[in-house]
């Protein structure tokens, strides 16, 4: 029987030609180099008894060749041995495996950067409008975690027979205003107790500003950040991001500054986004920071609109950068924008503006 006979009743057995025909070239290979060639070939194929690896330095197969290079993770080795005869002819192939891993990781990262991430609240829980990005366009209750928007927060609230409640209470879950800081605190301790992620998020603040009583704490600050941040609260990785970039409570570190600003980006902080896009235009990738600035606006950042309209005018942003960046803000007003919100800021705007 020929050897493509044989391998042709091979491969009706184990129903993987592929296989079959790369055990043909190897055969027919007698470098060391072909070897590692195929290797890579084979490494990722299986037959009905396992994973097929071959010996990128002696062409030995069998189940036990599963020492790997260490830098490509491509070649595999009988031993140490063969790894380090095979060094020097595997030394090119290598780094050509290293950089393309690395370019794909790179592609793959930008294409999770630059994804128009979910809105950071949400909706608004009574109103079911999007929630404003603008801090004072939302508020949390301490009394049952709720981030209400302002609108909610001050439109009159009624009971189950429609009358008018006089008594100031959570526009949510009907509990009484707290009547002191102390209550405030004991309250916030319970929701954070429960795993609350915003409580663990403020009480992070209260450390840093030596508020409430809590004695100013930059390691305990970034703490209650990091269990926040752990939780999926963007908003804490960004905080963190701040800490590293300008060294509060921890040695300057502008690689960590950039990571956690990234992953604030991606849960949808439009703050840590502004940031990579000053980071980008610094460092003369326009592109890029254009990128990030849109995303922004898109998120309800009206600084980033603002800095794309000089870019615009400098020269450094196309047209079309800034007329997609009008039409996206305007896209975020339509969803935000109610009545009940501009009553609200209208009374106090420093208090309830949400854009």
């Amino acid at each position: 029987m020929s050897t493509s006979d044989s391998c042709e009743d091979t491969a009706s057995k184990s129903n993987n030609y592929d296989v079959c025909d790369v055990k043909i070239k190897l055969q027919n290979m007698s470098t060391a180099d072909g070897v590692c060639e195929v290797n890579v070939m084979l490494h990722n194929m299986s037959t009905g008894d396992g994973a097929v690896s071959i010996c990128a330095n002696c062409g030995k197969e069998s189940n036990d060749v599963n020492n790997v290079c260490n830098k490509c993770k491509k070649a595999t080795y009988c031993n140490a041995s063969c790894k380090k005869k095979h060094r020097k002819k595997h030394k090119k192939q290598c780094e050509e495996y290293a950089k393309l891993a690395a370019e794909q990781a790179a592609e793959l990262h930008d294409e999770k950067l630059f994804k128009q991430p979910p809105s950071l609240y949400g909706d608004c829980p009574i109103c079911f409008l999007r929630m404003p990005t603008l801090l004072t366009g939302c508020k949390y209750m301490v009394c049952c975690g709720k981030e209400i928007c302002t609108g909610c927060c001050y439109a009159s609230v009624y009971d189950n027979q429609g009358n008018k409640i006089a008594k100031k209470v959570c526009a949510f879950c009907r509990a009484p205003w707290h009547a002191s800081n102390n209550e405030f605190i004991e309250r916030m301790k319970k929701r954070e107790e429960a795993g609350d992620a915003a409580a663990m998020f403020n009480f992070g603040v209260y450390h840093r500003r030596g508020q409430y009583g809590f004695p100013q704490d930059y390691t305990k600050e970034l703490e209650f950040y990091h269990q926040a941040a752990e939780l999926g609260y963007a908003r804490a990785y960004t905080t963190i991001g701040y800490a590293y970039d300008f060294g509060e409570g921890v040695e300057v570190d502008k690689v960590k500054a950039r990571y956690y600003y990234e992953l604030a980006a991606m849960g949808g902080d439009v703050k840590a986004r502004y940031n990579l896009g000053l980071e980008e235009e610094d460092a003369g990738n326009m592109e890029k920071a254009l990128k990030h600035y849109l995303i922004a606006v898109r998120g309800g950042h009206s600084k980033s609109l603002t800095v794309i309209q000089k870019l615009y005018s400098n020269g450094l942003a196309k047209k079309e950068n800034y007329m997609k960046a009008l039409q996206s803000y305007q896209a975020y007003l339509g969803e935000i924008k109610s009545r009940q919100r501009d009553e609200a800021a209208a009374i106090n705007r420093e208090r309830y503006c949400y854009y």
